[in-house]
């Protein structure tokens, strides 16, 4: 993916960007050395949605912005689908309350929290998940 990200940023002409490989929870920057952190659905995938806010803020500036699509829970979970690692890697069973996530990225130091956008993601299968875009802000 990063040799993908670097070709479409060669092909663009795009000089202002970097691309590093590194662990969500454990990112490969210096403190308060980027703008900006994104993020499509992963930080679900991390067993600690609380480190990696924590990991998000310490690596922003200040004023720096953490935009984000993630999936959340509107309801409980069934306990088949919620014990089940295939729905973990769906990004389904590790999905927290969307209350518990806005609340870890507050605790974490982010001034500004905004939902952008809340989607219904349950389809035909009936689950409480929700896609949710975020923006937060290190104030």
């Amino acid at each position: 993916m990063i040799d993908r990200a670097r070709t479409a940023a060669r092909k663009g002409g795009y000089k202002n960007v970097e691309f590093r490989l590194g662990e969500i929870e454990n990112l490969p920057v210096a403190d308060a050395c980027v703008d900006a952190v994104i993020s499509n659905c992963v930080i679900n995938l991390s067993p600690d949605k609380g480190r990696v806010f924590r990991e998000a803020f310490r690596a922003l500036k200040a004023g720096g912005r953490l935009l984000i699509s993630d999936v959340v829970l509107s309801g409980e979970l069934p306990p088949q689908v919620r014990d089940d690692l295939e729905q973990w890697a769906a990004c389904v069973s590790g999905a927290l309350p969307e209350t518990e996530y806005l609340q870890l990225m507050r605790e974490a130091g982010f001034s500004e929290v905004s939902v952008l956008a809340r989607t219904d993601a349950g389809g035909q299968a009936g689950l409480p998940i929700r896609s949710l875009q975020v923006l937060a802000v290190k104030g």
